[in-house]
């Protein structure tokens, strides 16, 4: 059995690619800047003195990480559109993302502040700082060292996971990649481009987030 390779086929479509590889750096860039912000608020309700705060933290993290993510999404989406809460594709996909990183992300940044050891807290708190300004200033920036390459895989996770968005129409890469098939129908084709500007992509962001790390650590 022959086959013959048409590439050519996907790139005329280069300027839809482009378009869906933008959207995904997009949705992943502010997602992991708002999962995170998520995520520490989440860790600091997980370790909250007051337990309504930490049951709720709790649940939180227990409902997005024991159910899939193509279903949270679909309850943004579709769910919510039934009692009036109407969102356009790329806000649900969003909001979806977020949602998902900061239960993962509350997790592993908990761990990070677990590993501060307790002599930090006392010593902050013995110069008369606050709890919050010990969190700040003593505890955060060496929690999120130790735990910035479990981070940084998640991010990457999550980056990959807004695949799942182009089932609401989200128009990221691989929602190009499948209409540019359902045009050609160079299934081979389209999903070997697809899959090698993923490749590209995660690659770029090991990188990025490899500099931004070297450079707020080594300052620190």
């Amino acid at each position: 059995m022959t086959y013959t390779f048409h590439f050519a086929d996907v790139f005329a479509y280069g300027d839809l690619l482009l378009r869906g590889a933008w959207l995904t750096i997009q949705l992943s860039a502010v997602s992991t800047v708002l999962g995170l912000i998520v995520g520490i608020l989440g860790a600091l309700g997980r370790n909250s003195q007051h337990a309504p705060l930490r049951w709720l933290a709790g649940l939180y993290v227990e409902l997005i990480r024991n159910t899939p993510f193509i279903v949270q999404l679909f309850f943004l989406y579709f769910g919510l559109a039934q009692i009036g809460v109407k969102m356009t594709a790329n806000q649900a996909a969003l909001l979806a993302m977020v949602i998902n990183l900061g239960a993962y992300a509350t997790e592993i940044v908990r761990a990070g502040i677990d590993a501060i050891a307790r002599g930090q807290w006392e010593a902050g708190l013995s110069l008369a700082m606050t709890r919050w300004q010990v969190f700040r200033h003593v505890v955060l920036l060496p929690a999120l060292q130790k735990i910035y390459p479990a981070l940084t895989s998640q991010f990457i996770i999550v980056m990959l996971g807004s695949s799942v968005v182009s089932q609401i129409s989200a128009e990221e890469l691989t929602f190009a990649g499948n209409f540019i098939q359902s045009r050609n129908f160079r299934s081979f084709e389209v999903y070997f481009v697809i899959t090698a500007i993923y490749l590209l992509l995660s690659l770029g962001f090991r990188q990025v987030f490899r500099l931004i790390g070297a450079r707020v650590f080594r300052r620190a």
